[in-house]
């Protein structure tokens, strides 16, 4: 059975789970992946981008999902992810809205990556995120928009 955070806990968490994303010193974007997730943690992107999705359609497949397991895979895509779009001062990723609790102590988290000069959403998505004993992220189910 999943960790099932406080509210307190899961504003904590969501705080710096969204933190990982925006941070630009990469220590501590290192330092905050380690706190968000656990060892043993991964993401799924369940519809990844589309550029892969062509590449599969292409050869005559469906798109499959990625996994992104452990520390060192996170940090590479978390900072991947920062140089694309937040390293340049362009955007901000912001959670929208409240996370929602589901069956499972599951939670689900939208978000969305917002201009910073206009403040036009560029891009969404939603997490799904069960949690280990310490209330770190065990998985997170990422759906973008």
């Amino acid at each position: 059975m999943s960790y099932e955070p406080t509210d307190i806990e899961l504003k904590n968490l969501l705080d710096r789970w969204v933190g990982q994303w925006n941070e630009p010193d990469a220590d501590r974007r290192r330092d905050l992946i380690r706190e968000v997730w656990a060892e043993d943690g991964y993401q799924i992107l369940v519809n990844p981008p589309e550029a892969i999705r062509d590449t599969a359609r292409h050869y005559g497949l469906s798109a499959p999902a990625i996994e992104v397991r452990g520390y060192d895979a996170m940090f590479a895509r978390v900072t991947r992810a920062y140089e694309m779009f937040v390293a340049d001062g362009e955007h901000v990723f912001e959670p929208e809205g409240e996370p929602v609790r589901h069956a499972g102590a599951a939670v689900a988290l939208t978000w969305v990556m917002r201009s910073r000069a206009d403040g036009t959403v560029a891009g969404s998505g939603l997490e799904v995120l069960t949690f280990d004993a310490d209330g770190r992220v065990r998985t997170d189910h990422q759906f973008v928009n």
